[in-house]
C-alpha cells in the first residue's frame, strides 16, 4: 500500500490560469500554490538556531532629474564571510530598483517575486502600477513575511523609484523605507541606507551629499558612502580590486528609465575613491 506524500502538492490545473480573477500575481499564488511564497517559511525552531546569509548595506540618493541606489557585493553568515559577489541591487521595473538587506534568501524571493507581480500587473491592466502603488505593494509583502521576521529572518528593502506622474521632473526621484512589520516611510532628506554599515553610511551621506547635484556626483557620492561603511562594518565589503568586484550601482531617471551603470563606469570611479583615500584616508 502506497501512502501521499505529504511534502507534495497538487499542480495547479489549467483552469485556474484561464479564469477571471484579480490583477494580482500575490493573490493568484496565495490562493492557488501558498507554499511557493516567500512568507511560507515552517513556524518552528528558536529564533537564531539557524544560520543564513545576510545582505548587509545598501544606499540610496535623490539627485537633480532622478535617483541612484548602490550596494555592497558582502553577504555574511555570523563572522564569516558566506558571498563575496551577491548582488543585492534589482531593476524591478522600467522605473523602479530595489536594494535588499537581512535574510539573503527570503530577500532575493521577495524581490523576484516583487518584480514579477509588476509586469502581472501592467499585462493585466494595460498600464504601470503607480509608484505609491508599488511602494505599497512591497510593503503588503514585507508585512506577509512578519512571522519569519519574528523567528529571526529579517528582510528589509530599500524602495527607490522615479515617479513619471511627478509635476516637477527634477524632483520626481523618490526614496522609500520599510521596517520588518511592512511599516512604509517616504524618506524627505534625498537619501537613505539600510543595512549592518548603514549608521555609517548615513553619516558619510549626510555630509557629501546634495539632492541639486548630477548623476555622475551623486555616483561617486554612493560609493563614497558604502566605501565608509566597509571602513567601519566588518559585515560590509568595500570594494575588491584584486577580485574586480564593486558595488552595483543603478539609477533611475526619465529618459533612461532604471538602467544598472556598466562595470567600467563604476570601476573608473572606485579608482578614483581609493586613489583619493590612499592621499587622503579620512575622506
Amino acid at each position: 500500500m502506497s501512502f501521499p506524500d505529504p511534502g507534495r502538492r497538487a499542480p495547479v490545473g489549467l483552469d485556474a490560469y484561464l479564469a477571471p480573477g484579480p490583477s494580482s500575481f500575490t493573490d493568484f499564488v496565495t490562493a492557488h500554490a501558498p507554499h511557493l511564497l516567500p512568507s511560507a517559511v515552517p513556524a518552528h525552531g528558536a529564533p537564531g538556531a539557524l544560520e543564513v546569509p545576510h545582505g548587509t548595506t545598501i544606499v540610496a540618493l535623490v539627485f537633480d532629474g532622478g535617483v541612484v541606489i548602490a550596494g555592497d557585493r558582502r553577504a555574511t553568515q555570523g563572522n564569516v564571510i558566506a558571498q563575496r559577489d551577491i548582488e543585492k541591487v534589482f531593476v524591478t521595473d522600467a522605473h523602479s530598483a530595489v536594494g535588499i538587506a537581512g535574510s539573503a534568501g527570503i530577500a532575493l524571493e521577495m524581490v523576484r517575486l516583487f518584480t514579477v507581480e509588476l509586469e502581472h500587473y501592467e499585462k493585466i491592466e494595460g498600464t504601470t502600477l503607480s509608484l505609491d502603488g508599488k511602494a505599497n505593494k512591497l510593503a503588503a509583502m514585507v508585512r506577509a513575511n512578519l512571522g519569519a521576521a519574528m523567528q529571526g529572518f529579517v528582510v528589509v528593502p530599500l524602495f527607490a523609484g522615479y515617479d513619471i506622474e511627478a509635476p516637477d521632473p527634477s524632483k520626481a526621484g523618490r526614496i522609500v523605507t520599510y521596517d520588518a512589520t511592512g511599516g512604509r516611510y517616504d524618506e524627505l532628506l534625498g537619501y537613505h541606507a539600510v543595512g549592518s554599515g548603514s549608521v555609517f553610511a548615513k553619516s558619510a551621506l549626510k555630509k557629501r551629499h546634495r539632492v541639486d547635484a548630477d548623476l555622475p556626483t551623486t555616483v561617486r557620492t554612493a560609493i563614497e558612502a558604502l566605501y565608509d561603511a566597509a571602513d567601519d562594518d566588518s559585515a560590509t565589503g568595500g570594494p575588491d580590486l584584486t577580485r574586480r568586484l564593486y558595488p552595483i550601482v543603478v539609477s533611475i531617471t526619465g529618459p533612461e528609465g532604471a538602467m544598472r551603470r556598466p562595470e567600467a563606469e563604476i570601476a573608473e570611479v572606485v579608482a578614483q575613491v581609493v586613489a583619493g583615500r590612499t592621499e587622503n584616508p579620512g575622506g
